[in-house]
């Protein structure tokens, strides 16, 4: 994700938004591109949403969604994931045809709403979304 992705996807979100959030651009290692958090966000936003994005981006899975899905049922494998990983809902990775380039996370509006506004972030940069 270049930088002026990565600052497409923030100002979209940020004008999508029906609250205060924090979005968090990353790239393909999880490093972050570029940030914002919104006037009123609540302070733990910001952490969530810079995890959320690392997760997406370095996860084998491409979203924190299906992520927590499949270690919903197995402590074992949960047990064994990088510390900074998190499983809520709001993190997708973005694609450049079938290549990971990056992700997007957000924090703080419902689970749903958070996943929808990272999405809809990756698609005004011109990237794509997690095939599937």
């Amino acid at each position: 994700m270049t930088h002026e992705q990565a600052l497409a996807v923030v100002h979209a979100v940020a004008g999508a938004a029906g609250g205060p959030v924090s979005v968090f651009a990353v790239d393909d290692h999880g490093e972050v591109i570029a940030a914002l958090v919104m006037d009123g966000a609540a302070p733990d936003t910001r952490l969530n949403a810079e995890r959320k994005a690392y997760t997406a981006a370095r996860s084998d899975q491409a979203t924190t969604r299906a992520l927590a899905d499949k270690v919903r049922d197995d402590p074992v494998e949960l047990a064994s994931f990088d510390p900074r990983f998190i499983f809520f809902l709001g993190g997708v990775a973005a694609f450049s045809g079938r290549v990971r380039v990056g992700a997007v996370g957000v924090s703080g509006l419902p689970g749903e709403e958070d996943e929808r506004l990272a999405l809809l972030g990756i698609r005004a940069a011109g990237l794509d979304a997690p095939p599937g």
